[in-house]
């Protein structure tokens, strides 16, 4: 299974980036997550339709076909990381590659958030983008080691 995160935005900051990089090189070599980013849509005269449709387009082309596609969304369902950790293991068991979305300034196109196959969330609060893919990682490492009985989570 290959986990991996399709995120618009360009450059992040570089606590954000440090504290990414930290997370990801946790992984064991079976579950390794690998990020891509798409370009913003620059926003100038254009519709915010045609802003979402293009940055749709960047995000399809980042994601092999058969891809399981997850986006995070405000109206997702919420977990919490002992079902997020289940999630993990399905995904797992059932061998799916798996991509989780990130959306860019104006969230992801309705259509693309309606035909993925989960939509999640990580806050009832509206996250910066830098600290969604940090919390994102975070939350995927805690779930390998709540299925791995490793002692990083605690309850």
């Amino acid at each position: 299974m290959k986990l991996g995160i399709v995120a618009v935005g360009q450059r992040m900051p570089d606590w954000a980036q440090t504290a990414y990089d930290d997370y990801a090189k946790r992984f064991p070599p079976e579950l390794r997550v690998d990020i891509k980013t798409v370009k913003t849509e620059p926003r100038g005269s254009k519709t915010l339709e045609t802003l979402l449709a293009a940055e749709r387009a960047r995000i399809e082309a980042q994601i092999p076909r058969g891809t399981r596609i997850v986006v995070l969304d405000e109206r997702g369902t919420n977990l919490t990381t002992k079902a997020l950790a289940e999630r993990l293991k399905a995904w797992q068991l059932e061998g799916d590659d798996v991509a989780l979305v990130i959306g860019g300034p104006d969230g992801l196109e309705p259509a693309f958030r309606q035909t993925a196959h989960e939509r999640i969330r990580l806050s009832d609060m509206t996250l910066p983008h830098a600290l969604a893919r940090v919390l994102l990682i975070e939350q995927l490492y805690r779930a390998w080691s709540v299925n791995a009985n490793h002692p990083y989570h605690r309850e």
